[in-house]
């Protein structure tokens, strides 16, 4: 099995056993960029629980999920399995309320922090 094959595995295996995987750089607690921040603040809003996955830390995963997800940038959202979309589509969804729908659709509580 190549490298890539080997890779494609290990992403298949935290897209299915985890509810939200939000594949970034750095981690949740310490993102990396500010992208994948406030794709962390988007979720850490709405009180979901996610898997963080920090591209940086593994250059297999960093070279190879672009090809698997066929999206050429950081962060890469999945909930229960499905590609959302980086930064941009993930803040859009969540502003027009898309992203809390197909959540609660996908059987994921959600709970919004109120505005402070």
């Amino acid at each position: 099995m190549s490298e890539k094959e080997q890779t494609f595995e290990r992403i298949r295996e935290e897209i299915g056993g985890n509810d939200i995987v939000l594949f970034m750089k750095g981690t949740p607690v310490f993102p990396q960029c500010g992208f994948s921040a406030m794709t962390v603040q988007v979720l850490s809003h709405l009180g979901v629980k996610f898997k963080g996955v920090d591209i940086l830390a593994d250059p297999a995963i960093r070279t190879h999920l672009k090809e698997f997800s066929d999206w050429p940038t950081f962060p890469q959202l999945y909930v229960k399995g499905e590609f959302i979309g980086g930064c941009d589509i993930v803040r859009e969804m969540y502003q027009s309320g898309e992203l809390q729908q197909h959540l609660q659709q996908q059987g994921i509580a959600v709970q919004e922090a109120p505005a402070s």
